[in-house]
């Protein structure tokens, strides 16, 4: 007598429709079209049948280094150069009388009045002065006294900041006046007023800020992964969405050692000629930086399946047999990122493909090809 067994009709059921990636069709799990070598005991590794390699449009080479001319492209704003910003301060204690210039962006000149201050020191050094002065014409040590008195005096006045001109004109005045009017050392647009009329200030306070405006930063932020190739001194041109026929040769000035806590980015800066003042701050521009002649292993972006804390490869070990990688990956252009893990020269590299294999390896063992690695 024979003994029958019997399979429950659901479990039958439930294994035709369990469908792999690389089935064709109507095809399942375990229809002719599985690998023909089915022994993936080894964790990452899998067997794929020259049908499922052929769906999948799975294809592989060995890769080698190359030369490659890189170009990445960034947006960012224009700013003042705060290299050619000089500051106005008080040369001595006192309360601001009068502002000449009151409104950020102006431009003023050099040797242009600026502000008139009050100072009670001020007004002590030019009566020395004019009192020594006064006192040349006496005979005997009186005389002789007054000229170094004149000259102290003098050197007093200059440390305050008054020029020549005024210096000489006290010499004519009926009254020595405790108002004295400063003038621009340098010419600039003003960027800040901090000072208002009518204000105190101590000594060394700003009262106006100047900017050289032929001269203006484009700051630009970036990836971690893309500021490994960035070079002080890297050429870019730049070209800006208000003058669309009009680009500017310039350079990178400054890379941030530091990154932004909140964006995870780093800040690049770089410094464009602006001739004719032509450009304003906060224009946006575009600026594109090449590299020629980069030596890298590169293979096609999609080739690299990456996750949140890894980026691996596959790799035919042996016909219709593929393997995962964990790799580095570097910069990315025109379709293509580096490789900078070492990779066996003899064994070819997916090109194509490569989330389709993933998704057979999910599919056939429940788990993320790299769990273990990153375990």
């Amino acid at each position: 007598m024979k003994t029958l067994f019997y399979v429950p009709l659901i479990v039958f059921l439930i294994g035709c429709n369990t469908k792999s990636p690389l089935a064709p069709e109507g095809g399942t799990k375990n229809s002719q079209n599985s690998p023909e070598k089915t022994n993936d005991s080894t964790s990452n590794e899998i067997s794929l049948s020259k049908q499922q390699i052929q769906l999948g449009n799975i294809t592989s080479q060995t890769i080698s280094e190359t030369k490659s001319s890189l170009e990445e492209t960034y947006t960012g704003v224009l700013t003042i150069n705060q290299e050619k910003i000089k500051t106005l301060s008080a040369r001595a204690m006192g309360r601001i009388e009068k502002l000449h210039f009151k409104t950020v962006g102006d431009y003023v000149s050099e040797n242009q009045p600026v502000y008139e201050l009050y100072s009670e020191d001020i007004a002590v050094a030019k009566q020395d002065y004019f009192t020594a002065y006064k006192q040349l014409a006496m005979p005997g040590d009186f005389g002789k006294n007054a000229q170094n008195m004149l000259i102290a005096a003098k050197q007093k006045l200059l440390f305050f900041g008054l020029t020549n001109a005024q210096i000489e004109g006290i010499k004519t005045t009926a009254e020595v006046s405790p108002s004295t009017t400063f003038y621009s050392t340098s010419s600039g647009t003003i960027s800040e007023i901090m000072a208002t009329e009518g204000s105190a200030v101590m000594e060394g306070s700003p009262i106006i800020k100047l900017a050289d405006l032929n001269s203006l930063w484009l700051e630009t932020q970036v990836s971690v992964n893309q500021s490994k190739n960035l070079k002080m001194g890297q050429n870019a041109a730049v070209s800006f969405a208000d003058y669309p026929d009009k680009t500017i040769n310039a350079k990178v000035t400054f890379i941030n050692p530091e990154i932004n806590p909140d964006s995870g980015l780093l800040l690049i800066r770089m410094e464009i000629p602006n001739q004719n003042l032509l450009l304003k701050p906060g224009m946006q521009a575009i600026a594109k930086l090449s590299q020629p002649n980069v030596k890298g292993l590169f293979i096609p972006i999609d080739a690299v399946i990456r996750e949140e804390n890894a980026s691996y490869i596959w790799v035919e070990k042996r016909p219709g047999v593929f393997e995962n990688l964990m790799v580095e990956t570097g910069i990315e252009t025109n379709g293509m990122i580096e490789i900078k893990s070492d990779i066996d020269p003899s064994k070819k590299v997916v090109i194509t493909g490569a989330y389709a294999i993933n998704s057979e390896y999910i599919f056939r063992k429940g788990s993320d090809p790299m769990e273990k690695m990153k375990m």
